[in-house]
C-alpha cells in the first residue's frame, strides 16, 4: 500500500472515528442505533438530529476550512507561519460582527443572519481592500509586500475591534463570546449557509495544485515554467479569503488551525500539494471536531469557547515551528 492511500485511508478514518465520538458524547449519550431508528429513543434522536449533528458538521466545516486555506497561503507566500489570518480577513470579518453586535443591527429580509452577512461583508471589503493597496504600492503584489500589507489592515481593524470593546455596555459579553469563538447552537441553517462557500473556495484551490508546488521554487521560476504568477496569486488569495471569511462569520475567530494542521500534514505526509491540500482539509475537519467535543465536555455542563482549546494546541506549535524556522532548519512551506 502506497503512503498516500494510507494518508487518505489514516485521515478519513480518524474524521470518521471524530465524528461519531462528536455526535455520541456528552451529557447525554446517543446509542448508535439512534442513526437508523429514531424510534429506539425519540429524546436522544432529537439531541442527535437537531443539536449535535449541525454542531459536529459545523465544527469540521470551519476547521476543513481554515486548514486547506492555511496551507495555500503558507505555498503562496513560503512561510510555515502563515495562516489564513495573514492578509487580515479574519479582522475585517470580525469587525463586521462587532459592529453588528455593538450596534444592534437587525436586517429584516436575512434576520438572524444579520450577524454573519456583516462578518462576510468585512471579511470581502478587507479582502479588495489589502489586494487594492498592495497593488498600488507594488504592481508585481510581491509576497513581501501583500503580508505587510495584511499587518498594517490587521492592526487598524484590531484598534477599532479594541475601541468597540472598550465602549461596549450590555454588548460587551456576547463580543468577547463571538471573538473566543464557537460552534455552539448554530443549527442547520448555518450549516448550509457555509457550505456554498466551503466547496467553492475549495475548488479555487483545488484547481491551483500544480500551480503551488511550482510556486515553492520562486515566482522568477513559475514564470519561466509557463505559469501565470498573478493569475494564480489572484485565485489562491480570493479562495483562501472566501473560505476564511465564511468561517469566521459562522463560528467567531478561531485561531491556529489553518497554521497546525497543515503544517502538521507537510511534516508526515509531504508537501505535494495536490495531496497536501485535501488532507489538510480532512485533518483540519477533525482537530476542530475534536477540540468542540473536549470544549463542551471537559468542565461540564458550562462549556468553553473552542477558540480558547485551539489556542492552547496551537500555540506550543507555533512557537516549535518559530523555533526551528530561527535555528535555520524550518521546514520548506
Amino acid at each position: 500500500m502506497s503512503k498516500t492511500i494510507v494518508a487518505y485511508v489514516t485521515a478519513i478514518t480518524l474524521l470518521t472515528i471524530s465524528i461519531w465520538c462528536g455526535v455520541a458524547i456528552g451529557s447525554v449519550h446517543i446509542p448508535l442505533e439512534v442513526l437508523w431508528n429514531k424510534a429506539a429513543d425519540e429524546t436522544a434522536a432529537n439531541i442527535l438530529w437537531k443539536i449535535r449533528l449541525p454542531r459536529v458538521l459545523l465544527a469540521g466545516l470551519v476547521g476543513a476550512s481554515l486548514a486547506i486555506a492555511g496551507a495555500a497561503f503558507q505555498g503562496l507566500l513560503k512561510n510555515p507561519l502563515a495562516d489564513p489570518y495573514t492578509l487580515g480577513v479574519s479582522s475585517g470579518a470580525s469587525v463586521g460582527a462587532v459592529m453588528t453586535i455593538f450596534f444592534s443591527i437587525s436586517i429584516p429580509v436575512v434576520g438572524h443572519f444579520t450577524l454573519p452577512t456583516f462578518s462576510m461583508i468585512g471579511a470581502i471589503l478587507t479582502m479588495v481592500a489589502v489586494m487594492g493597496f498592495a497593488r498600488i504600492v507594488d504592481r508585481s503584489l510581491k509576497m513581501e509586500t501583500l503580508i505587510l500589507t495584511g499587518v498594517i489592515f490587521s492592526s487598524f481593524l484590531g484598534s477599532l475591534i479594541s475601541l468597540m470593546i472598550a465602549l461596549s455596555g450590555e454588548e460587551l459579553r456576547q463580543v468577547i463570546g463571538w471573538l473566543l469563538g464557537s460552534v455552539s447552537m448554530r443549527g442547520w441553517p448555518y450549516v448550509q449557509m457555509i457550505i456554498p462557500f466551503v466547496i467553492i473556495g475549495s475548488i479555487m484551490l483545488w484547481t491551483q495544485r500544480r500551480e503551488l508546488n511550482v510556486l515553492l521554487y520562486g515566482e522568477e521560476r513559475a514564470q519561466h515554467l509557463g505559469v501565470n504568477v498573478k493569475r494564480s496569486k489572484y485565485i489562491i488569495l480570493v479562495g483562501g479569503s472566501m473560505l476564511t471569511g465564511a468561517a469566521v462569520a459562522v463560528s467567531g475567530t478561531i485561531g491556529f488551525v489553518g497554521l497546525v494542521v497543515p503544517h502538521m500534514t507537510r511534516m508526515v505526509w509531504g508537501s505535494d500539494h495536490r495531496h497536501l491540500l485535501p488532507l489538510s482539509f480532512l485533518n483540519g475537519a477533525t482537530l476542530l471536531i475534536i477540540c468542540d467535543l473536549i470544549a463542551r465536555t471537559i468542565i461540564m455542563p458550562r462549556e468553553l469557547p473552542i477558540g480558547v482549546i485551539t489556542a492552547f494546541i496551537g500555540a506550543p506549535v507555533f512557537s516549535y515551528i518559530f523555533y526551528k524556522q530561527r535555528r535555520g532548519k524550518g521546514v520548506r512551506a
